[in-house]
């Protein structure tokens, strides 16, 4: 069929990063966003659940999915220079890496923090990706989605996504809208995030004096290679647990009794706290049940050491998000979306 392909009682084992043998009653696989409204008029899909999947770097697939799986696999970058800014339309199913990486070979700058994510760019704005100082959607200017409700395409403009940690307008409604393409403004010269997690550290060590966004991408490369397993070696989701935000009276009185807690204040009488800080002195980092457990090499990230189930992995995070609220009052959530049977 022009522009799709369907395939019934698909393996996902290889589509998500967490290795989880997990299996979809109908995966869709759509190469032309035009062709969506014909995909999902076939009464097996309109008339059943529908779930859209990227790279799979950013779920927990808790159990088959009885259901059609929709993997967007559509190509394209189109570029309009508008001054010293790049307006550049990019599709759903390009990869977020090798789009971050041609952006610097183009001389555009503001993505270099977000280098070396897993996953694709219609993803991006769901979650709001984010590393090292650095949001995507400071430099989402719109995003174009097909909206099931209204049967429609639409262009939400960036007030209209909603964007906070983590989270947007599509991650809270997530059976409304397919991200078909995402609209992003660059520019060729912006102020460089060097004052987070050991940029600047990374960046004596490499001998710069002179950072340009290049440099900043090769340092964030060179630090998520060392603290983050590789998911070709071992599965895992990347950050598994948010950072956790309270009130700023929580935040005091926790610094207080921990004086090593790892903490940032912040706007609104709120602080945000090192998620990866409380796990470790919870003492779950490197902790292993069966083939679940947390990296020995950063506590945010949960990992599948061989055959763990999408339950097993689920079942330790709980353990992990239990045991934190336990010692310090404070209750972490998931990162990723928890995709259940």
């Amino acid at each position: 069929m022009g522009g799709y392909t369907l395939i019934e009682n698909a393996p996902l084992v290889a589509r998500n990063t967490m290795r989880v043998a997990a299996r979809a009653k109908l995966l869709a696989e759509i190469r032309d966003a035009t062709k969506l409204p014909e995909l999902l008029d076939f009464p097996a899909i309109r008339n059943g659940r529908l779930f859209v999947l990227g790279e799979g770097s950013n779920i927990l697939l808790t159990g088959d999915v009885d259901g059609t799986v929709l993997a967007m696999e559509t190509r394209g970058v189109h570029v309009e220079q508008d001054g010293d800014v790049a307006r550049i339309a990019v599709a759903a199913g390009e990869r977020w890496d090798d789009f971050v990486r041609w952006t610097l070979g183009q001389g555009f700058a503001g993505l270099e923090n977000l280098i070396l994510i897993p996953g694709t760019v219609g993803a991006a704005p769901i979650q709001n990706i984010g590393a090292y100082g650095t949001e995507v959607a400071e430099f989402i200017e719109s995003v174009e989605a097909w909206d099931l409700v209204e049967r429609k395409v639409v262009t939400l403009d960036h007030g209209a996504c909603a964007f906070a940690y983590r989270d947007s307008l599509f991650k809270r409604n997530p059976n409304r809208f397919i991200v078909t393409a995402v609209r992003f403004a660059l520019p060729r010269s912006h102020a460089l995030r060097l004052d987070y997690a050991g940029i600047r550290e990374e960046l004596e060590r490499m001998g710069v004096e002179k950072p340009a966004p290049f440099h900043v991408a090769e340092a964030v490369v060179h630090l998520r290679t060392r603290k983050l397993p590789d998911p070709a070696v071992i599965g895992n989701a990347g950050s598994f647990f948010k950072n956790p935000i309270v009130a700023a009276a929580q935040g005091e009185a926790l610094k207080r009794e921990h004086a090593e807690l790892v903490a940032w204040p912040g706007a609104n009488a709120r602080w945000k706290l090192s998620a990866a800080w409380l796990i470790e002195a919870a003492g779950f980092k490197g902790m292993r049940e069966g083939d679940a457990g947390i990296s020995n090499r950063h506590a945010l990230v949960l990992v599948n050491h061989g055959k763990a189930s999408g339950q097993e992995l689920w079942a330790f995070a709980q353990r992990v998000i239990e045991g934190v609220q336990a010692r310090f009052g404070v209750r972490l959530e998931p990162e990723p979306m928890i995709v259940g049977g």
